[in-house]
């Protein structure tokens, strides 16, 4: 048994995703992984484009955002006003009253992306999140590439989960 199972599932820790990885003498770019940290003075101009952005072209579409940054990671998400539920809402035994309900579906917030910073503040890698896997996935951006703007990342997002 135990000379069939391969070395890597041996391992007690999983290892670390790199960037680049070799394969018989060649590299091979992987966009999903690496970055950098992002400086303070970095996350702040990011974070007044993205508002500046989204208060031109998608007003009214949400109620707010919250941009957090985490490492090399930009975290986009918005909340929006929930529609009003129908005359018979709630349901019997329903474990929470209409305000409550209301409440927690104005505080839910709906992920729209993840950027990646990779040190060029015009070159952002860009993950779309998936609902049915509950992931953020490798995306590109509108240009075909696989690093743009946050802007364009964020347009993306937004004419998807914000309708």
């Amino acid at each position: 048994m135990r000379d069939r199972l391969h070395r890597s599932s041996l391992r007690r820790h999983p290892v670390k995703q790199r960037p680049a990885v070799v394969r018989r003498g060649n590299w091979v770019f992987n966009p999903n992984s690496g970055g950098k940290p992002i400086p303070e003075l970095v996350q702040r101009r990011t974070d007044a484009r993205l508002r500046r952005y989204a208060e031109k072209h998608f007003a009214g579409r949400y109620s707010r955002l919250e941009i957090r940054f985490r490492s090399q990671f930009c975290y986009i998400d918005a909340y929006t006003e929930p529609a009003e539920p129908g005359p018979n809402w709630p349901p019997a035994n329903w474990p929470e009253t209409r305000e409550e309900y209301m409440e927690r579906l104005r505080n839910a917030p709906i992920h729209l992306c993840r950027l990646r910073y990779s040190g060029d503040e015009e070159h952002w890698g860009f993950a779309f999140f998936v609902y049915i896997s509950e992931k953020y996935e490798l995306s590109i951006f509108p240009s075909g590439q696989f690093f743009g703007p946050p802007e364009d990342a964020f347009e993306v997002s937004a004419n998807v989960h914000l309708q």
